[in-house]
Parts: structure tokens; sequence; C-alpha cells
């Protein structure tokens, strides 16, 4: 069976196939480690030697000739094993990156900072609605602590007149903020 003229019939063929078949497994299935895919790999090895069996010079060993396709379709299978592993790697990685950053942000995360910056963006909100005169009076004594009879006189206007621009703000505010307010009472 040493010449490509002892192949070319199909019976010669198919008997070279079965007499060398087990040889030929075991040996892509060690580098491969896949029982199927090293049969798929012999079987096509054994289809590329069959195709090509007119282009064999007469003293070639097919024997070596399917050896030598089976080993390059083993590379090859291997190579494509490796860049897929590595592209698994690298999305494995970026996977890992990103969860990473979501677990850390979300410990980062202060939900009452959360909750005062929302109530907050709410209260400057509704503020810049009010009356400019309302609003002045509001800050005067809610944020800047001034007492009420100091924004009468600063204003020129009576006490009365202060406390009702801050319970018109009050009101305004508390309508606003009516989903937050059983919790910030909790």
């Amino acid at each position: 069976m040493s010449s490509p003229n002892t192949i070319n019939s199909i019976h010669t063929f198919t008997h070279f196939f079965q007499e060398n078949q087990e040889r030929f497994l075991t040996f892509a299935y060690s580098y491969i480690k896949d029982k199927a895919e090293a049969e798929d790999i012999v079987m096509e090895s054994m289809i590329a030697l069959w195709e090509n069996k007119d282009k064999w010079d007469v003293n070639s060993n097919p024997k070596a000739i399917l050896l030598t396709i089976i080993r390059n379709k083993a590379l090859n299978h291997l190579a494509h094993q490796q860049v897929r592993m590595r592209v698994e790697d690298d999305l494995s990685d970026f996977g890992q990156r990103e969860l990473n950053l979501r677990i850390s942000t979300l410990e980062a995360c202060d939900p009452n900072m959360i909750f005062d910056s929302e109530i907050q963006h709410i209260v400057n909100k509704t503020l810049a609605k009010m009356p400019e005169q309302s609003r002045n009076i509001f800050v005067l004594s809610r944020y800047q602590n001034t007492p009420n009879k100091m924004i009468a006189e600063q204003l020129g206007i009576s006490i009365k007149s202060v406390e009702f621009h801050i319970t018109k703000v009050l009101k305004v505010l508390r309508t606003e903020l009516k989903d937050y307010l059983i919790s910030i009472f909790l």
C-alpha cells in the first residue's frame, strides 16, 4: 500500500481506510481530546486524501500524506480553539470588571444621599416657582436661620406677613413632597 496507484480504486481506498482508521483516529484524539472532533478530522482528511490522489508522486506514502493532512487539520482546530478560548477569557475578564464596577458602585451608593438630593431638587424646583418675596422670606427663615422679627425689619413688613409667606411656601412644599413625607417620618 505504498504507492498511490494501489489506492486509486474505491475498493482499495476503503480497505486502506478501514485498515488504518483506528491508528489515525488515535493520533488525532491524542491532540484534540474530543472523540467526535477527532473522527471529523480523520474523515475530512480521508476525503482530502481521496480527492487529491492524482497529485501524488508514484513513490508517495499514503499513510504519511494522510498523517500530514490530519496533523494540519488538528493544528487548525487547536489554533481555532485557542483563539476562541482567548476571546472567552477576554469576555470573561470584561464581564468580571463590569461586575466589579457594578458591585463597587452599589456599595458606594448611599440611599440617604440619593433620597436627600431628590428632595432637595424638588424643594429647589418648588422655590423657583414661588413669588420672589415668598422665596426670599423662606430662604432667610429656613436656610439662614434668620428670626421672623429680623426678616420683618429687613423687608419692612409685619411679622404676620413673614409668617404668612413661610406658611404659604410650606403648604406648597408639603403638596410637592407628599410622596416623601411618610418616608421622612419613618
